[in-house]
């Protein structure tokens, strides 16, 4: 008899929690290590949702909490739906998890049955798929190729539509290629999602207010009203408000998908972090004065890494709408050798290769259902961001 569950057959260990063990391990030996894996800020979390924290602390608010979020963090969460995105909800239609991660796995365990499939456009983040089968679904891949931005067409979210598909998993901006869906852009597809009445909508807003230059931030429930009652909006403070370790994420939709997650998160955790919750009132509630100047930081970085990869033989890199992410093109060198020896056969061992070589930690692009490629998280020092690709520019310099 077998110990373990066949579930687990279905799905493997996060990628990029990998990378960065990896990095993590190399730098404990005394290894020269620049760590390009997390998507992390490397910004403190401001000082007021920090006293906010500190302050539920002293006032003992340290108990359980009701399952999925106290009554002022639901609140808050809806006035910030109203606030930024003109989406009206109700706390009984809003759901608060440890993470964005939580509020997706819970979606899936609450409406998956063996053999629904979800549609994902990749490239993807490195979980939904494994967390689609975790719940007992298909997912369902629709590639968006560099040439397009990284973004898929109507005409191809229609062609993987079928009679099983429960759910469209949507993600813009998106995590890995920092890919931005315009008004228009999203239009397009929500007019196909319409004229398919069992097809729910997903969408991942976590990198809401990472959005730069003339790309503006919609959301799918914000753009086509009509699909309001079969839509799952979920966000969070992870990213946007340096809240990583924090651990909230959470969602808005109808209250009867609402609630099943409810049960599903009531046998499994049970409520997030009360300190965490009272932190989270205050980052949506208070002051938003630190988001433009932490984005033009933002900015800086990303064209950094941008001017200076595309300076590396055999790499391309496009410049993205938002996130922290770049996701460059290594078809060039593919096939090479590198510079200690090792054949580059694909992306994954450029990647092994780059770390083993240079000390660059980069996740490889098939952990993100495209490729060949890898992803950069420039969430961190510009001094850092610069010797990290002065060193990929050397080692495709070394490529025979």
């Amino acid at each position: 008899m077998t110990f373990l569950s066949a579930t687990l057959d279905r799905v493997k260990p996060s990628p990029t929690i990998a990378v960065t063990t990896k990095a993590a391990e190399l730098k404990a030996a005394g290894r020269d290590v620049i760590g390009l894996g997390a998507g992390e800020p490397d910004f403190d979390t401001p000082e007021n949702i920090k006293d906010a924290g500190i302050a539920a602390i002293t006032a003992g608010k340290t108990k359980y909490t009701a399952v999925d979020g106290i009554p002022e963090l639901k609140e808050a969460i809806c006035a910030k739906f109203k606030r930024d995105n003109d989406l009206t909800y109700t706390p009984a239609q809003v759901t608060v998890g440890t993470g964005g991660k939580q509020v997706l796995y819970n979606a899936f365990m609450a409406t998956l049955n063996p053999g629904d499939e979800v549609i994902i456009p990749a490239p993807y983040w490195v979980s939904y798929p494994d967390m689609v089968l975790l719940g007992g679904g298909e997912p369902v891949f629709v590639e968006g190729d560099m040439a397009r931005g990284y973004k898929i067409t109507a005409e191809q979210l229609e062609a993987a539509i079928t009679p099983k598909t429960k759910w469209f998993l949507f993600n813009s901006p998106s995590n890995p290629t920092g890919a931005g869906y315009s008004w228009d852009e999203l239009t397009a597809l929500t007019d196909v999602l319409l004229r398919y009445p069992d097809v729910w909508v997903l969408t991942d807003d976590m990198y809401e207010h990472l959005a730069y230059g003339d790309f503006k931030f919609c959301t799918p429930a914000q753009v086509e009203p009509a699909l309001y009652d079969r839509t799952l909006t979920m966000n969070g403070v992870s990213k946007a408000y340096a809240m990583t370790g924090w651990r909230i994420g959470y969602a808005a939709g109808p209250e009867m998908l609402i609630k099943a997650i409810r049960k599903v998160q009531s046998q499994s955790t049970s409520n997030p972090c009360s300190i965490s919750q009272w932190a989270a009132v205050e980052a949506l509630n208070g002051t938003q004065e630190f988001l433009a100047p932490n984005n033009e930081l933002f900015v800086t970085r990303r064209d950094l890494v941008v001017d200076l990869l595309n300076k590396a033989p055999g790499i391309v890199c496009p410049k993205p709408e938002g996130a922290f992410y770049v996701y460059p093109s290594i078809a060039g060198c593919i096939g090479k050798t590198s510079p200690a020896g090792t054949k580059l056969t694909n992306d994954e061992v450029f990647a092994t290769a780059l770390l083993e070589e240079t000390g660059v930690a980069v996740v490889f692009g098939a952990a993100f259902g495209l490729s060949p490629n890898f992803r950069v998280s420039y969430a961190t020092s510009n001094d850092a961001l610069r010797e990290a690709c002065n060193r990929i520019i050397t080692f495709c310099k070394g490529q025979t």
